[in-house]
């Protein structure tokens, strides 16, 4: 075999290493949820649940944040077209300010799940806890959105869907850096704060001090 037949035939290895397990079972009808934009100053949390095709695969789907944005487009237009159902929630700042962001959450996913049809029989969580009014079965996965495709489909749903409205969002407030932070307390977030003050679009109930500011980067 030749280096160049040995080189191709290691990537193949290591892309089917890779690749994700559809979902976590196969004997009930599955949705995977996830959320993006917890830790976020500014914006709403988006909360995306989804139910993939059994033989759903494709190499570039991971977790959302290992994800290149490019990648995350067009795999959110794959999982679209190609998912048994899907749906996104925005859970307002106001709603995050009168609840806490871990039931906001909670309560994106389970609004997510409300609206998919066919309904499922069994739900992943991204993450360690969940609450629920719906009485489907579940289970919380710490870190399923590297383990399990429908969780991870969630992911890339919910974070394109959030950064596409904080792109929205920048063209009325350009000077707080939505187009690049979406919304995280960077520097430059906190930085145009300080400056200019808060937005509607802004968590009240979240540390928007500058304190961390003062220390040498």
């Amino acid at each position: 075999m030749s280096r160049a037949e040995t080189c191709s035939r290691t990537r193949l290895c290591v892309s089917l290493h890779r690749m994700l397990e559809t979902r976590c079972q196969y004997d009930l009808l599955e949705a995977g949820c996830d959320e993006a934009g917890r830790g976020c100053l500014a914006g709403p949390v988006f909360a995306a649940a989804v139910i993939l095709p059994p033989d759903f695969h494709d190499e570039r789907l991971n977790d959302s944040k290992q994800m290149t944005a490019r990648n995350r487009d067009r795999l959110r237009e794959i999982i679209e077209r190609e998912a048994v159902a899907w749906a996104v929630v925005a859970v307002t700042p106001e709603r995050i300010d009168e609840i806490n962001i871990l039931n906001a959450s909670f309560e994106g996913m389970s609004l997510a799940v409300a609206q998919l049809d066919p309904q499922p029989e069994f739900l992943v969580i991204d993450g360690n806890r969940f609450r629920t009014q719906l009485e489907t079965p579940y289970r919380c996965i710490v870190k399923g959105d590297g383990k399990y495709a429908d969780i991870a489909a969630a992911s890339v749903l919910a974070k394109t869907h959030r950064d596409e409205y904080m792109l929205r969002l920048d063209e009325q407030f350009p000077q707080y850096g939505w187009r690049t932070n979406k919304g995280y307390p960077t520097r430059e977030h906190r930085l145009a704060i300080r400056e200019y003050g808060l937005t509607p679009h802004h968590r009240l109930t979240f540390n928007h001090e500058i304190d961390q500011l003062e220390l040498p980067f």
